[in-house]
């Protein structure tokens, strides 16, 4: 099984699959491609028909955007418990993981997740302000409602969803929640994020597409 994944200092979406295959013990051969200066890559043609990552193939079969790679997972990897067990749980952690994967636009376009960016402040749109507002309800309604530590007591393909977020939180300074700051904590202590991150703010290319 092979995982395609682009730049781990910007690359949100290959973030995703890969935080969840690490932190759920799914074994995969990982090939970084970086970007080009313009956040895409030619030769992302050659493995996804959309020329974007990530994607994933598993031997004749290949997948390619994020949900659809980690619902691929999910399946493949039933005991691996991807997504909670219970039915109610799974359904409301499909429901934000779709929520994140198709909206929150203000926040995914005015502060890129960058691994190597020092920790600060920038103005942002009311777009963002709301988009905040809703990612605090949710994981202060999910730590609530399952007691955490992550999103659904175990990690789940939700956390993977919203892993982009965390880093994103921290590194502009967008919430002083207190749901917000325990579950940055809980993520950032994570072996498979703190391997992401360290890697993601080595990497010396800088792409100016993915700088605020």
């Amino acid at each position: 099984m092979r995982l395609y994944i682009g730049n781990k200092k910007y690359s949100s979406w290959s973030f995703r699959p890969w935080i969840a295959m690490q932190a759920k013990g799914i074994e995969f051969e990982e090939v970084l491609i970086p970007f080009n200066n313009d956040a895409v890559n030619p030769k992302y043609k050659e493995f996804s028909p959309t020329s974007k990552v990530p994607a994933l193939i598993d031997r004749d079969i290949s997948i390619w955007e994020s949900m659809a790679i980690l619902e691929y997972l999910a399946e493949a990897f039933p005991k691996n418990n991807l997504w909670p067990e219970d039915k109610k749980a799974r359904a409301h952690a499909r429901a934000i993981s779709n929520e994140m994967a198709t909206g929150m636009f203000g926040i995914r376009g005015e502060c890129p997740m960058n691994m190597a960016r020092e920790i600060s402040a920038i103005e942002v749109s009311d777009a963002v302000k709301k988009d905040v507002s809703r990612i605090e309800a949710i994981w202060d309604e999910c730590l609530s409602t399952y007691g955490g530590p992550f999103l659904f007591g175990e990690f789940t393909i939700a956390d993977a969803m919203f892993a982009p977020v965390v880093n994103r939180i921290e590194k502009y300074e967008l919430s002083s929640h207190s749901a917000v700051i325990a579950y940055l904590k809980t993520m950032k202590a994570l072996a498979a994020y703190k391997a992401w991150e360290d890697a993601g703010a080595a990497e010396a290319q800088v792409v100016e597409a993915d700088e605020a």
